[in-house]
């Protein structure tokens, strides 16, 4: 049997999921300004910015009521894909 409320919430996702890759091309096309400004492979990885990214994800997602646990296992799944990212566009200059 269909859950009509499960399909009516899930088309509520697939427009929440458009929104989020909308934000996706954004945050990516940044990626790739702060890239071309770096001269070294090794200037990549920031460990500190990093670290600090998850510490702030963390505090605004216990102020916001939001596990923290899927929030910074999304932040670190799409800082390493980023960083995965930045290693296969890095042009040597």
């Amino acid at each position: 049997m269909i859950n009509k409320n499960i399909i009516k919430i899930r088309k509520e996702l697939d427009k929440l999921d458009d929104l989020f890759l909308n934000i996706l091309k954004k945050r990516t096309n940044l990626v790739s300004k702060i890239l071309a400004n770096k001269k070294f492979k090794k200037d990549i990885v920031d460990k500190k910015r990093i670290s600090i990214i998850l510490k702030n994800i963390n505090r605004k997602s216990r102020k916001k009521k939001i596990d923290p646990k899927i929030t910074k296992d999304i932040w670190k799944a799409m800082i390493r894909s980023y960083i995965n990212f930045e290693i296969r566009n890095f042009k040597k200059r």
